[in-house]
């Protein structure tokens, strides 16, 4: 139990690895704060790396699918690279089409954080600390951010974050990690079986984009409200799913807290199942529609649908979009959110 150091193969990168009395393993990264491995008991006793990643300083420099990221200021796109504060129109990049997806490109996931272990021995932790001036992404104010891992003795891992800024300004952050409860490199995660509280979700254009609208998922490939699988219904012609190759939908949480989780995935084959839960409205779910062949740890290769994300989140384009809740946030004012995972073995 404890934490233990050790680096990246290559290089001075960082891997610290959080271990709890149930043999669960987690290993974070200074690079990116990224989340590289999830070591989980599976119903045979043994363990299985359940997040995609890579093994290579390169590859996590150029994370274009974002693997175990952690995801700032911004999560998600936001319309025409461009949004309104205090009467001030700030630009950002284009990144993504017209758009702009996860801040740009000078992405928080693909640059070094200062980290310091933490916790205790039954619950160990590591935080991570990055600093970002004002104009960083073309956001404004500079900022002082913190992401803490925490591995607690009942199995659950938790990220939470926290943020100030010297002006007003937008935060909004997520992880990017891809599960797969069969383990990493096992296939598709199309026969593991999703449940979401989860009413509606915000439709969008071809470009990602929510009309604005929130709408109802009876009656749609969306419906996870009864358990189902993943591949059940992702090859459907609803046209979202056919424009992104597979889910790629903001859901609306009928209850945001800690008290009872938003969604649980679980594989019948390994017999893990995973809890998540969030004080956030919203969550992408992403099932890796653009994966393609990317060399990931112990040599396999991740194709489409090897795993899913679940992306804690304000609405995607909050900004341009009043009705959505807000993810402004005033100077001086802390930011603070925690997304939950917690496992069990059925």
């Amino acid at each position: 139990m404890g934490v233990a150091a050790t680096y990246l193969p290559d290089s001075q990168v960082t891997l610290f690895t959080l271990v709890n009395e149930n043999q669960m393993e987690l290993t974070v990264c200074d690079l990116g704060a990224v989340l590289y491995s999830l070591s989980v008991p599976d119903r045979f006793g043994k363990t299985r790396d359940v997040v995609l990643g890579y093994e290579d300083l390169n590859s996590y420099r150029n994370n274009d699918p974002g693997l175990g990221a952690v995801i700032g200021r911004n999560v998600n796109r936001i319309s025409h690279a461009a949004f309104t504060q205090n009467g001030r129109t700030f630009y950002l990049d284009k990144n993504e089409g017209e758009n702009n997806l996860h801040s740009g490109f000078d992405r928080y996931f693909e640059r070094m954080w200062k980290a310091a272990a933490g916790g205790t021995k039954e619950e160990p932790a590591v935080s991570f600390r990055l600093h970002s001036p004002d104009g960083d992404q073309g956001f404004p104010g500079q900022a002082d951010i913190q992401v803490t891992y925490t591995l607690t003795k009942e199995n659950e891992v938790k990220i939470s974050y926290r943020a100030v800024s010297d002006q007003d300004t937008i935060f909004n952050m997520t992880n990017h990690s891809y599960f797969n409860l069969r383990g990493h490199g096992s296939g598709t995660v199309e026969d593991q079986v999703l449940w979401m509280d989860a009413d509606a979700y915000t439709p969008a254009d071809q470009a990602c984009i929510p009309t604005g609208e929130i709408r109802s998922v009876w009656g749609t490939p969306m419906d996870f409200r009864t358990p189902k699988r993943i591949g059940r219904d992702i090859g459907s012609d609803e046209p979202e799913l056919q424009w992104g190759g597979g889910y790629n939908q903001n859901f609306v949480l009928n209850d945001p807290g800690y008290e009872n989780p938003f969604a649980i995935l679980s594989c019948e084959e390994s017999g893990i199942s995973m809890e998540m839960y969030t004080d956030l409205p919203g969550v992408q779910v992403y099932t890796g529609n653009y994966l393609n062949g990317e060399n990931g740890k112990g040599g396999c290769r991740y194709e489409k649908w090897a795993g899913i994300c679940f992306e804690t989140q304000y609405f995607p384009d909050t900004p341009n979009k009043p009705a959505f809740p807000a993810s402004f946030v005033k100077a001086g004012t802390a930011y603070e959110t925690s997304t939950i995972y917690k496992f069990h073995t059925v």
